[in-house]
C-alpha cells in the first residue's frame, strides 16, 4: 500500500459522484435498485465511521423518461426539463426510502450556476452544508436542471463531474470518489486501445495529462475524461484528493476508502490563492 493510498484512510469529509450508468441498468435505463441499495449502505457505514459525506447524483433525466414511458431519450430542452423535474422527484423518494431503512437522514440540495457564482446564495448553500453536517445528515446534490440549461445542452459547466469538484471546493472537502464507466485515467481510450494503460497515481496535471483526454470519445464516462480531469483540477487546486474509480462495484468506495489500490489517485495540489469564482467562469 502507497503512502498516498494509505492517508485516504483518514479523510473526514468526502463527496461521492455516481452517474446515470452507476444507478441504472444499462439495458433499460431504469434504476438499479441492487446497487442503489448497496451505495446508500455504504455511505451510511461511512457517516456512522464519523465521516462527514455528500452525494453527488445523476439520474434525473433517465429516471423521469422511464417513469413517463418515453421510448426515446427526449430531445427538446422543455422535455428534458420535464422529465427531470419528474425524475428528481422520484429519484429522491427511492433516496429517501433507502436510507431510512438504516435510520440515517438524508436532505436535498438543488443548485445552479447561478448559486454558486452569486456570493451570498453560495455562502447560504454553504451554511446549509455545514448545518446538515452537523446535525448528522447526508446532503444529496444534483444541478437543477428543471431551471438550470448548462447540462441539458450538453455544456461542461453542468455536468456532474465539475459539479461534484464544485462542491468539493464549497465545502472544503478532503476527498472526491468519481465513480464513472471506466477503471480510471488512461494513456488512451481503453475501448479502441488495448494497449493503453492505466495510471494509478497522478500528482500533475500537466499538458501530457491533459493532451491524453482531447482524443477521449464523450463515452468514456458520462462526461468523458475532459470533464473528469476540468473536475480533478478544481478538486486538487482546492486541496483535495480525487480519485476516478470504476462505479460497476459500489464497494470500491469502500476499498478507496481502505487505501486500497483501485481506479486513479489524482493527489491534492492545492493553490495558495485558491478563488472558486475564476474555475466557474472559465468553464
Amino acid at each position: 500500500m502507497s503512502k498516498e493510498r494509505d492517508r485516504l484512510k483518514d479523510k473526514q469529509r468526502i463527496v461521492v459522484k455516481v452517474g446515470s450508468s452507476t444507478i441504472t441498468h444499462e439495458e433499460t435505463g431504469h434504476i438499479d435498485f441492487i446497487k442503489l441499495e448497496k451505495l446508500v449502505r455504504i455511505l451510511t457505514d461511512l457517516h456512522n465511521r464519523g465521516k462527514e459525506v455528500v452525494l453527488v447524483t445523476s439520474g434525473a433525466v433517465a429516471v423521469g423518461r422511464k417513469a413517463m414511458g418515453l421510448s426515446e431519450r427526449p430531445k427538446t430542452t422543455s422535455q428534458k426539463q420535464a422529465c427531470a423535474a419528474v425524475g428528481q422527484a422520484s429519484l429522491m423518494t427511492v433516496y429517501q426510502k433507502l436510507f431510512s431503512e438504516y435510520h440515517q437522514p438524508c436532505a436535498q440540495l438543488l443548485l445552479t450556476k447561478i448559486t454558486v457564482l452569486n456570493e451570498i446564495t453560495r455562502q447560504n448553500a454553504c451554511n446549509t452544508f455545514e448545518e446538515l453536517f452537523r446535525m448528522g445528515v447526508i446532503p444529496i446534490v444534483n444541478e437543477n436542471d428543471t431551471v438550470a440549461t448548462d447540462e441539458l445542452e450538453d455544456l461542461e459547466i453542468g455536468d456532474n463531474d465539475t459539479l461534484s469538484a464544485l462542491v468539493t471546493a464549497m465545502i472544503h472537502g478532503d476527498l472526491l470518489i468519481l465513480l464513472s464507466d471506466i477503471d480510471g485515467m488512461y494513456s488512451d481510450d481503453p475501448k479502441k486501445n488495448p494497449e493503453a494503460v492505466l495510471f494509478h497515481t497522478i500528482e500533475t496535471l500537466d499538458e501530457t495529462i491533459l493532451g491524453m483526454a482531447k482524443g477521449s470519445s464523450g463515452s468514456v464516462g458520462t462526461g468523458g475524461m475532459q470533464t473528469k480531469l476540468a473536475a480533478a483540477r478544481i478538486a486538487t487546486e482546492a486541496g483535495a484528493d480525487m480519485v476516478i474509480a470504476n462505479g460497476d462495484s459500489v464497494e470500491h468506495i469502500l476499498g478507496i476508502m481502505n487505501g486500497e489500490l483501485l481506479g486513479t489517485l489524482f493527489t491534492a495540489n492545492p493553490v495558495k490563492e485558491f478563488r472558486l469564482l475564476d474555475y466557474i467562469r472559465h468553464q
